[in-house]
């Protein structure tokens, strides 16, 4: 049924793909919401951009899940592993420590601490740059070394 509905979905080595733009959205999302509920102080943008920070903390749990399970599969070398894979691996788990400590602060003090908002905001940007250095890494690893499988041949057609 799912080959049916997602014909794409039966080429994908393991569900990690499938997962891990979530939490890259639902975060970037969030700190946009928290500048914007600063510079208009809105509380209903602050409200909203809690909830996409919680959302956005649980996606990267997943994508953090996915990841970990799919690692033994990953057919790369073993300098590829250690030079791209390990670092994906630590940005992004150390991205989710920094989320889920985020979304402990602002359930704390729901939805936009108040005390230390500044550091607040600059952990926020932090944990972004983290994370795109990271997918950084993890995007290398899919399209400079293959690591997503070789689902089809070199050059590709389009077919039906």
């Amino acid at each position: 049924m799912i080959e049916t509905l997602l014909p794409g979905v039966s080429h994908l080595q393991n569900v990690h793909p499938l997962v891990i733009h979530f939490p890259i959205a639902f975060l970037i999302g969030s700190v946009f919401f928290y500048l914007l509920a600063v510079g208009t102080r809105k509380e209903s943008l602050a409200v909203t951009a809690f909830w996409l920070l919680i959302a956005g903390t649980l996606a990267a749990a997943a994508a953090v899940g996915t990841g970990l399970y799919a690692e033994p599969g990953v057919m790369v070398s073993r300098s590829v592993r250690e030079a791209l894979l390990s670092v994906h691996k630590r940005c992004m788990i150390a991205t989710l420590a920094v989320s889920a400590a985020l979304s402990l602060w602002a359930l704390a003090d729901r939805p936009f601490p108040r005390k230390g908002r500044a550091v607040f905001i600059l952990l926020f940007l932090l944990m972004l740059a983290l994370m795109s250095f990271g997918a950084d890494y993890g995007a290398r690893l899919v399209y400079d070394y293959n690591a997503g499988g070789n689902a089809c041949s070199q050059p590709i057609d389009f077919t039906k």
